[in-house]
């Protein structure tokens, strides 16, 4: 997952560094340099999770959401048996 997180980061210099006026092409991989480690410093920062990481706590919780559910019907069933006593 990690390398794909870097093509996209270098896809993305790539686009900035290709916006560049004529008159700074010359710097352009002294910039290309300082726009990926500015990107990458500011996305560790954010504090993101991929998508691999997403997906699975997301079926976590859906399968968190089904077992509470079941918990809540059992429950309701066990309620009902106490007060008919």
């Amino acid at each position: 997952m990690q390398m794909q997180h870097l093509k996209g980061l270098e896809q993305l210099v790539e686009k900035l560094s290709s916006a560049m006026p004529d008159s700074v092409k010359h710097f352009q991989t002294d910039i290309e340099n300082n726009l990926k480690s500015g990107l990458e410093t500011n996305l560790q920062k954010m504090n993101l999770i991929t998508r691999e990481e997403f997906e699975i706590q997301s079926a976590v919780l859906l399968k968190t959401r089904k077992k509470v559910a079941e918990l809540e019907e059992k429950l309701k069933v066990l309620e009902s048996k106490l007060l008919d006593l």
